[in-house]
């Protein structure tokens, strides 16, 4: 396939270069234009990847919204999750960039305030888009501007979240003018689960009483004209009710409208405006298809949810050349699980990205998935332990901050053995700031009675696994990355891993390189740089980063000249300073070089690209090192920001 670089993006006549653009195309043509977006997307995200799927849906909602508010100087759209956001984007003046979302110095893959005017709030994960929206609603309210609205978009997903429920409980209370658009597809990123998910179904396939469904009929007369009254035919199969009473919301006191087709612009346009001059609280429910206008991605709502490249015409993508982190723990999971009738999988409607859609097939009875409700899974694997049942809790690390609370208060504290499977641990490339796992060493390591390791290759990490699977004396974690490792094929039979000794690959005597997980590789380059240099180099694979080997650890800092560690995570609170704060305690004073993510948050793109910009290569690690051994020529070298990175000061 060929590079973003290359593509030009299809351009709209006449051109969209801002939300008045779409207010002044005539009303006829705003379908074409929808087309006009479907095929952009299709077309660009083919060569970069990116959320298909969720963006398809949105197409029309996304229209409608900025033909009816004005955003930028004073409405508010508040996406949640913010992925499904490409289309407002396009929308904003970026229909020209939009060929390079995710990409390296490319728009970003989530809205980001800093990105555009338009983009008013930032997101990444579940469930933050009412309270954010609320908050905006209050100081709107208290700011005296009474002009400004505020839309929220939340998918049917976000109502497995807990703090959409928080927020809900607080709208009516602080205000009375408050728009949220339900859009309900079905999906977050699989098939949504649990009691909510069950509820919204019903409400969009059951008819209502004759009066009821009159009253709605009359009220879309009323703002869309006679010609709209026969919607209701269209709003998915069976489906007759525009406007249900006694639903959840309208206990929380917000007015619900719908559902309504949410494919239909005239419509939409037409009830936004008609809800734009309510003073109370109010949720649209419309009814959208993930995928809309591609037909892989409707037959395959999870792949195209968020994919890498595609093939335009099929869909296809190319197959990975190495099994992922996330095959093998399935795979070895299941394989545990048939062996051991008290091993269960969690996961917060991941089952798809963990790899654990295998472990749901092969062992369904002992698989859960509970809704993007990270907090209760964590308390509900802890319920679990205390049965005696070895829980295998599986969320990506970034995911895994908002159960920290759990991880402390409940694991910990009371010793449960737990198990918890952090995916992407480690930067996330495209995915960009919100996703990468890049703060859960800095999290876990202060805490007691828990144990933490990670990996060097699959072979290692199935071993892990195992291990955990063994090890019931207090919660377990371990963090492995994102796709695949470095091929290493697991053995027949897992070995079980001695609890906080590391592995001593290679000894020297100048320099020893501690290389945790990911960056083993990185730190076996180095140490074939720095023996070319004539250095005598040791190698360490520390495995555990809690507890830490600290005799091999010291061992080595007393003979060596300078120690150097490698993990890929921040600086700050990281693998590194576990080892400087033990040598400082061990009373030696060998200099600690470290290779790691710098003090902020590190943006966008591809693992090389931002691994040379932020230092961690071997290249950039030699010259620090280098610098510590009194070398003058590559102390010069460290200090010039242009071959150096502050991520190894």
């Amino acid at each position: 396939m060929s590079s973003s670089n290359d593509y030009a993006v299809k351009p709209f006549d006449p051109e969209i270069q801002g939300p008045e653009d779409v207010k002044a195309l005539p009303e006829e043509r705003l379908p074409e234009l929808a087309e006009a977006i479907r095929e952009v997307l299709i077309n660009s995200l083919s060569r970069t990847g990116g959320h298909l799927g969720p963006n398809l849906g949105v197409v029309e909602l996304t229209i409608a919204m900025h033909r009816i508010f004005d955003t930028g100087a004073k409405d508010r759209f508040i996406f949640d999750v913010s992925h499904q956001g490409y289309v407002h984007k396009m929308l904003t003046g970026r229909w020209n960039q939009i060929h390079t979302i995710r990409q390296y110095q490319g728009l970003n893959g989530f809205l980001l305030r800093s990105e555009s005017s338009h983009d008013c709030y930032g997101a990444g994960h579940a469930g933050t888009a009412v309270s954010a929206a609320l908050g905006m609603a209050v100081g709107r309210d208290l700011n005296g501007e009474d002009d400004q609205h505020v839309v929220a978009v939340a998918g049917d997903a976000a109502f497995t979240c807990g703090p959409t429920f928080e927020a809900l409980n607080n709208i009516s209370a602080n205000t009375k003018k408050f728009i949220l658009v339900l859009n309900d597809n079905e999906w977050s990123i699989d098939k949504n689960v649990g009691a909510i998910a069950k509820y919204f179904n019903r409400l969009a396939t059951t008819d209502t009483y004759a009066h009821l469904h009159d009253k709605a009929a009359t009220f879309l007369e009323r703002v869309a004209g006679k010609g709209i009254r026969q919607l209701a035919r269209k709003v998915e199969e069976g489906a007759k009710t525009l406007l249900l009473h006694n639903v959840i919301f309208e206990e929380f006191g917000v007015r619900y409208y719908g559902p309504i087709d949410g494919h239909d612009i005239p419509t939409l346009v037409h009830t936004l405006e008609f809800l734009k001059r309510q003073t109370e609280p109010v949720v649209l429910h419309i009814i959208t298809e993930k995928g809309r206008g591609y037909e892989p991605a409707l037959k395959n709502p999870g792949k195209f949810h968020g994919l890498g490249a595609y093939a335009v015409e099929t869909g296809e993508t190319p197959a990975a050349a190495l099994p992922t982190y996330s095959q093998h723990y399935a795979q070895s999971l299941v394989k545990f699980a048939k062996a051991d009738p008290k091993i269960t999988a969690i996961t917060a409607a991941m089952p798809g990205g963990t790899g654990l859609a295998h472990f749901q097939k092969e062992v369904p009875d002992r698989y859960f998935d509970v809704g993007i409700a990270e907090e209760h899974a964590a308390l509900f694997a802890c319920g679990q332990a205390v049965e005696g049942l070895k829980p295998f809790l599986t969320i990506y690390s970034t995911f895994m901050q908002r159960a920290y609370d759990m991880i402390i208060h409940d694991m910990a504290i009371q010793k449960l053995p737990v198990r918890l499977c952090m995916d992407r641990g480690g930067l996330s490339g495209d995915d960009g700031p919100t996703h990468h796992g890049l703060f859960d060493i800095g999290y876990l390591r202060h805490i007691p009675n828990i144990i933490h390791m990670q990996p060097k290759d699959e072979d290692e990490f199935v071993d892990m696994l195992w291990t955990m699977a063994h090890y019931n004396d207090g919660p377990s974690a371990i963090r492995y990355p994102r796709g695949a490792g470095v091929g290493a094929k697991p053995k027949a039979e897992p070995t079980l891993l001695e609890i906080g000794k590391a592995e001593v690959v290679a000894e020297g005597s100048d320099i020893a390189l501690v290389g945790l997980g990911a960056m083993f590789e990185v730190a076996e380059k180095t140490k074939a740089l720095l023996e070319a240099k004539g250095y005598s180099v040791t190698l360490i694979n520390p495995r555990w980063i809690k507890p830490l080997d600290k005799e091999t650890i010291e061992r080595f800092a007393r003979q060596s000249k300078v120690v150097c560690t490698f993990e890929d995570h921040v600086l700050h609170n990281g693998f590194g300073c576990g080892v400087i704060e033990h040598l400082h305690d061990a009373g030696l004073k060998t200099p600690v070089a470290r290779v790691g993510w710098p003090d902020e948050f590190v943006e966008h793109g591809s693992i090389p690209a931002l691994r040379a910009k932020h230092g961690l290569t071997p290249e950039a690690a030699v010259k620090k090192i280098q610098s510590h051994l009194g070398d003058s020529a590559a102390t010069a070298g460290a200090e010039d920001k242009t071959t150096l990175s502050p991520a190894l000061s």
